[in-house]
């Protein structure tokens, strides 16, 4: 029974205890493992003890040696190796034992010859122990030494799912650094890729740089030659068939420069290469059909002016004026048909102008005027208020002061600067006086005056010269000033209206000098006439003052009252037409604060203000011998003279000032 187990038989031990994984068997012998082996010759794996070299037979007499090598766990001989080396080889010292004395053999050969009978009966010594009380004792000297029980089936099932599953994890993070291992390797070609691409790359810019550097010094040396002797397509283009624009100005400039440049290398007499030769025919071609598109241009211009409810300044300041150079450019290379287009233009704008402010006319005629006659002069005892429509149609209207200024100075005095509109014009229902219409009329027309004067200096120079602009300006005009004082005449032809004739005389002076601040000296011809038309009929209207005043003073008796009781009755308060003449003195005096000795007013009053003082000279004469009476009716009336233009200021005015306190404080001593 003992041999069997001796001899190996699987399975003989393990219904008595499971062996654990990975540890030796605690059989005496060692295991048989190939049928072609003997069972005492084993393979090793290097570093590792062979499973049977903890059970070592030392000799029949040591049987605690043996114990010891049963009881010794799975890789005690690797811990051990510094006593075991110590004794002699177990297996030769086995053999020694096991074969008789005649036929020993050597070492080698007992690890190749096969156990015989003689080998069976071999007695071992295990000191009283049956072979399962000495495997028993060695797991529990096994167990001892290795700090564990052993262990289950159970548990053995659950270490195996453990170990199954970390190998499962094993496995997927093998799989994983594998596609890490696959990527990252992959990343290195690319990146070994780019890289190569990042030099080729490198190479070519370095390549294309020194190309540019070149190109840039051939194109410094030869650019101004080339540019010299060519015309980009571009331009050609442009000038045949582009849109007239600023770029297109911007490349006729350029053209007209290189054939400005060309002509002055012709005629310079310097020898022309080909290039150049071929260069100043095409410059001329390009110049020709600039010629003609300019016309085109021009033309179609000038028929927009035409156009009905056209505002002429806005196509002048849209498609003149921003294309001002194209009839400087037209002039200089065809002055006929320079001067062509500018008479076209002029026509144009005499009749734009002419029709415009002939319907301004007739709306301002349907303003309804205060008529001044005859019957409002100083020395006319009963005023008969009348108003009328401009056309001479008389209808009754609201009464009107012909001597009193007034809140009419403030048309003087107005910031507006905008005429009233040909709308509210033929609107307006109001009843004004003269100078309503004069102001509107003047005031539209020096401001168009303005516009144009200044569109004319500005887009027919330099091609045209000042003393020409101004000529071709009052060719323009000359039917609309025409028309201005035409209406002049209208409103103060007939009028007996002095202070709205004075008012009209500042109004045009006004006007002068906002003509002069614009620096439009075109229109000093059109104030001049109208100066010339004003100051005559004024000086008309104070003789007709003049003349009623000396009537007046020729009806007067010459004679004083003959009865006591006549004189009596007689009053001392002053007389109608001394408050006439004092609101007339004081509209004169108000409207010439800035009036100098040499205008024709300062002697048109020293000549009215004379006729006054004789007529109250001679109305005083009516008191008879009632001196005092007479000198207190002289004294009222210098008096309320004063008292009305005491408020005036001037030079004129503190003269007439001075000279009626003159007169009262005369009377007042008599008195």
């Amino acid at each position: 029974m003992w041999l069997d187990r001796l001899a190996g038989a699987p399975g003989s031990t393990s219904g008595q205890s499971t062996p654990q994984p990975g540890s030796r068997p605690y059989s005496p012998l060692p295991r048989r493992t190939s049928s072609t082996l003997s069972p005492y010759v084993t393979s090793q794996r290097p570093g590792h003890s062979p499973r049977s070299s903890s059970l070592s037979l030392v000799s029949n007499d040591s049987s605690t040696s043996l114990l010891a090598s049963a009881r010794r766990p799975n890789g005690s001989g690797l811990r051990q190796s510094s006593t075991i080396s110590e004794l002699p080889d177990p297996l030769e010292t086995l053999e020694k034992l096991l074969r008789p004395p005649e036929s020993r053999t050597t070492p080698a050969e007992a690890h190749t010859r096969a156990i015989t009978v003689d080998d069976v009966g071999l007695s071992v010594n295990f000191g009283g122990l049956t072979l399962k009380e000495l495997v028993e004792s060695a797991v529990d000297d096994d167990v001892a030494v290795s700090g564990r029980s052993p262990q289950t089936i159970s548990e053995y099932q659950k270490d195996k799912l453990k170990f199954e599953d970390l190998h499962r994890s094993i496995a997927a993070c093998d799989d994983v650094l594998s596609s890490v291992e696959t990527n990252l390797e992959s990343f290195r070609n690319d990146l070994a890729s780019v890289s190569a691409d990042i030099e080729s790359l490198q190479a070519r810019s370095a390549a294309l740089n020194r190309r540019l550097e070149n190109r840039k010094v051939v194109e410094k040396a030869l650019g101004p030659l080339v540019e010299e002797l060519s015309v980009s397509p571009d331009t050609i283009t442009k000038i045949s068939s582009g849109h007239i624009d600023e770029s297109w100005t911007k490349m006729l400039s350029e053209v007209d420069r290189r054939a400005v440049a060309q002509k002055k290398k012709s005629a310079s007499g310097v020898p022309q290469n080909k290039a150049s030769e071929e260069l100043g025919p095409l410059l001329d071609k390009l110049i020709l059909k600039a010629i003609e598109r300019i016309r085109d241009f021009l033309v179609a211009q000038v028929k927009a002016l035409r156009s009905p409810h056209i505002n002429a300044q806005i196509i002048q300041q849209q498609n003149f004026l921003k294309f001002k150079d194209l009839f400087t450019f037209l002039h200089r290379h065809h002055e006929t048909l320079a001067e062509e287009i500018s008479l076209a233009y002029m026509n144009t704008m005499r009749w734009y102008y002419m029709n415009q402010f002939g319907r301004y006319e007739k709306a301002l005629g349907r303003l309804r005027l205060h008529v001044l006659d005859k019957n409002d002069v100083l020395g006319h005892e009963d005023t008969t208020r009348m108003v009328a429509v401009l056309s001479s149609s008389r209808v009754g209207g609201p009464p009107h002061d012909a001597f009193n200024l007034g809140r009419r100075i403030d048309l003087l005095k107005s910031n507006s600067q905008s005429a009233l509109s040909s709308y509210l014009a033929e609107e307006d229902q109001a009843t004004h006086y003269l100078e309503v219409p004069f102001r509107n009329f003047n005031l539209a027309l020096i401001d168009n005056a303005t516009a144009e004067y200044t569109f004319l200096a500005t887009f027919f120079s330099p091609a045209l010269s000042m003393s020409q602009i101004s000529r071709n300006f009052n060719y323009i005009f000359e039917p609309t000033f025409e028309l201005g004082q035409a209406l002049t005449k209208t409103l103060v032809g007939e009028t007996l209206d002095a202070l709205g004739v004075l008012l009209c005389i500042r109004l045009n002076q006004h006007l002068a000098f906002e003509l002069q601040r614009r620096t439009v000296p075109a229109v000093d011809g059109y104030v001049n006439g109208t100066n010339m038309l004003l100051w005559p009929r004024l000086q008309v209207i104070v003789d007709r003052h003049c003349e009623s005043v000396r009537q007046l003073t020729s009806s007067l008796p010459s004679k004083p009252a003959r009865s006591t009781g006549d004189t009596a009755k007689m009053t001392a308060a002053p007389h109608v037409v001394t408050q006439r003449f004092g609101q007339l003195l004081h509209g004169f005096l108000a409207l010439s604060a800035e009036a100098g000795d040499d205008e024709p007013v300062v002697a048109s009053l020293r000549r009215l203000r004379t006729e006054v003082e004789a007529f109250l000279n001679r109305q005083s004469l009516a008191y008879g011998a009632d001196k005092r009476k007479s000198e207190r009716f002289l004294y009222n009336n210098y008096s309320l003279i004063l008292t009305i233009i005491g408020d005036t200021e001037g030079k004129l005015a503190r003269e007439q000032q001075q000279h009626f306190e003159q007169l009262k404080a005369a009377h007042q001593e008599q008195s």
